[in-house]
């Protein structure tokens, strides 16, 4: 089955672009090629966008391809299929891989047992708030926000590969 989603590499060295690039075409299975910017929040670095089209899981193995290079800052995601929920990964240098289940819509969806554990590990009820947070993955989101600012202006993603 064909799933789709998006990559988004929100600041990437120059000199790793064409690693980048070849890490996406061997797991794809088809020649990437990114336009890569100019990423104006992180002067010196370059941001780049597509859509992809692969099989199913190929958002976490993108992921986990692209975390190798622990200066990226990315985020993957995969639009929900049969049988399948949607999957966001983010990736920062300083606080490393994110990933969540999404919702159609793409807000995070916190299961039944994540909120067990995260209530059962609770030292005191202060200490819920903190731990929602977490399972948001709002750390993430305040870190890339910038990045994703910067990249507003940018032209429409192109499509990555069809397999």
């Amino acid at each position: 089955m064909t799933v789709c989603g998006t990559l988004h590499v929100h600041s990437c060295p120059p000199a790793l672009t064409p690693h980048v690039e070849w890490a996406l075409s061997n797991e794809l299975g088809v020649r990437v090629a990114l336009s890569w910017r100019d990423q104006t929040h992180a002067p010196g670095l370059l941001r780049a966008e597509g859509t992809w089209r692969g099989r199913i899981g190929a958002a976490g193995r993108l992921a986990s391809v692209l975390k190798g290079w622990s200066m990226l800052r990315f985020e993957v995601t995969e639009e929900p299929s049969a049988g399948c929920d949607g999957v966001r990964h983010s990736f920062t240098p300083t606080l490393g891989l994110f990933s969540a289940t999404t919702s159609a819509s793409g807000d995070v969806v916190v299961g039944e047992l994540q909120l067990r554990a995260l209530l059962a590990g609770a030292p005191y009820l202060g200490a819920v708030p903190v731990a929602i947070e977490t399972l948001l993955g709002t750390a993430w989101d305040d870190e890339l926000e910038p990045f994703r600012q910067a990249a507003a202006d940018g032209p429409a993603a192109r499509l990555l590969s069809v397999i």
